[in-house]
């Protein structure tokens, strides 16, 4: 870093994204994007959006907004569009989160929250998971501060049901609760219809995973009138223009053919079952995982060797030196073949230990 960088940050420790290798690798599994591309008429929307670049884009993102609420059986207003769930995210921490209001999340859960919280001056709180590396509910009663909760969880792909959702709003009801969920179409309940039962409600949701558009950076909240007012404020206070024209073409057309999104997650969840039978199998242990990746750990190999030797043959999974999180390794469910090539690999490993 420079010597001009302003001294407030120089605490900070960015986000480290995924690898995203620039040589071919066989398979790659650790970025959690689908493994299935989007519509035909996507990427068709997209390009015939691409003519209309010398004009600025929809500010208000009006019927991408309009083409969400008749998924998500919402008002518009009650949406905001943005450069990806991160930013949306981003903005409750700008939006809710002070010298008098902490943020407050998991120590185990999306890496981004803390680095939001530095980079906002945020002071936070992080309460440890279960044994079980789940969530308790009771642990954010009256948590004095914003609460953002990654459902289901990540890396864990652990998540709570509405139920336990709903009893955290209830115990907060003047504190606003941030659901995240990036990963819940893959098995996971909602927290949408709760929005218009509680005020304090912010759910945010991705077009990367489940839509296959991680590409296009595209995510949206939705919350209260009032709560996407506030976000909006941030909004047009900082980048009015932050979905750009391809973004909005291609979420909508993804969206006007969901059917072949949800079908691409049923053959994702159908993987992810063969993957952890397959895996049980071989004597890994794994977390119940909602999402589009598993989190696991076998006995008789560390997570960091394992991650290692797959490297060496081709195939990138995740893994994070943490104390609590090295043992285990996080995998992402790709197409059948990719987790038959991963699973023919890991087996090999494991032959070669014994």
């Amino acid at each position: 870093m420079s010597r001009f960088l302003s001294n407030k940050y120089e605490t900070l420790e960015p986000y480290t994204p995924g690898e995203q290798p620039k040589t071919q690798v066989l398979t790659k599994l650790n970025t959690n994007e689908s493994p299935y591309p989007p519509a035909p008429e996507v990427v068709k929307a997209a390009a015939e959006a691409a003519a209309s670049l010398q004009l600025y884009p929809d500010p208000d993102c009006t019927e991408l907004r309009k083409a969400i609420a008749a998924v998500q059986n919402v008002d518009p207003a009650e949406i905001i569009c943005n450069n990806g769930s991160d930013e949306t995210i981003y903005f409750a921490f700008m939006a809710y989160c002070d010298s008098g209001r902490p943020a407050v999340f998991p120590k185990i859960t999306y890496g981004f929250y803390p680095v939001f919280a530095e980079i906002t001056g945020t002071e936070y709180r992080t309460i440890p998971l279960k044994d079980d590396f789940s969530i308790d509910p009771k642990d954010y009663y009256d948590a004095e501060g914003t609460i953002f909760i990654a459902n289901p969880n990540a890396p864990t792909g652990i998540p709570l049901s509405l139920d336990q959702i709903e009893d955290i709003l209830k115990h907060n009801p003047d504190n606003v609760v941030v659901i995240d969920e990036a990963y819940v179409d893959f098995g996971t309940e909602s927290a949408v219809p709760l929005v218009s039962r509680y005020d304090n409600l912010l759910v945010v949701q991705t077009f990367s995973k489940s839509r296959s558009l991680a590409g296009m950076r595209l995510g949206y909240g939705i919350g209260s009138r009032d709560l996407i007012s506030d976000l909006n404020a941030l909004r047009f206070s900082t980048n009015p223009y932050n979905v750009d024209r391809i973004a909005i073409a291609a979420g909508i057309a993804s969206l006007e053919h969901d059917e072949v999104n949800r079908e691409h997650c049923r053959m994702i969840m159908k993987n992810r079952k063969y993957t952890v039978e397959k895996l049980s199998e071989m004597g890994f242990e794994m977390t119940d995982s909602t999402a589009n990746f598993i989190f696991v750990r076998h006995p008789e190999i560390h997570g960091s060797e394992l991650f290692g030797k797959l490297r060496e043959r081709g195939v990138i999974i995740r893994h994070w030196d943490k104390p609590e999180l090295a043992d285990y390794n996080r995998i992402t469910i790709g197409s059948r073949e990719q987790m038959d090539i991963l699973l023919r690999e890991v087996a090999d490993i494991l032959a070669q230990q014994a």
